[in-house]
């Protein structure tokens, strides 16, 4: 009635099972695995200033993490002015480096006659964020008469010029004691 199974054809059996098997994972796998160039999303194109920005962001974090551990007592006058002096040395270059690839981009674009509502545009959107060392220069623009740049607020920093949306005891950028200016 039941035949045997001999051990050679129990051996071929498993044999069989382990390769089909294997065949099954590594096509699951070259599957999964196996992405088309039509998948992939389309890479967003790189602004030529972003290294440049992130770098500039950087080392403005340095000069305030400086200033902070000078007014701790962590380091000397000596100390704070020479690494002061040499980081910003390294952000006058990048400063330059902008404004090099500014005038690249500029001068690669621009029109021979450029009219004067499309120089005041180009400049807005520069003046609508000012850095903290711009504060000032930027109040003085001829974009400040043109309305281009809001009005300081009450709540604004008589030492740095930082302003702020609400009544704040101390400065978010310098940390001194502010007061409230009507």
């Amino acid at each position: 009635m039941g035949q045997a199974l001999s051990p050679a054809n129990l051996y071929f059996g498993v044999i069989l099972i382990i390769v089909i098997t294997c065949v099954i994972a590594i096509a699951v796998i070259a599957f999964i695995l196996g992405v088309r160039p039509k998948d992939l999303p389309v890479p967003e194109p790189e602004s030529p200033f972003q290294h440049l920005d992130e770098r500039k962001a950087a080392i403005y974090e340095n000069l305030r993490d400086l200033q902070f551990e000078y007014r701790v007592g962590k380091l000397s006058d000596e100390d704070y002015q020479s690494t002061k002096k040499d980081l910003q040395k390294e952000l006058a270059g990048v400063l330059a480096e902008v404004d090099k690839i500014k005038l690249t981009l500029n001068g690669a674009s621009r029109p021979a006659a450029p009219s004067a509502p499309a120089t005041a545009s180009a400049t807005a959107p520069a003046a609508a964020t000012p850095s903290r060392n711009n504060r000032s220069r930027d109040r003085d623009s001829p974009l400040a008469s043109e309305g281009a740049v809001p009005p300081p607020t009450p709540f604004s920093c008589a030492a740095c010029g930082a302003t702020f949306d609400k009544p704040l005891k101390f400065c978010g950028e310098c940390g001194k004691p502010m007061k409230v200016t009507q």
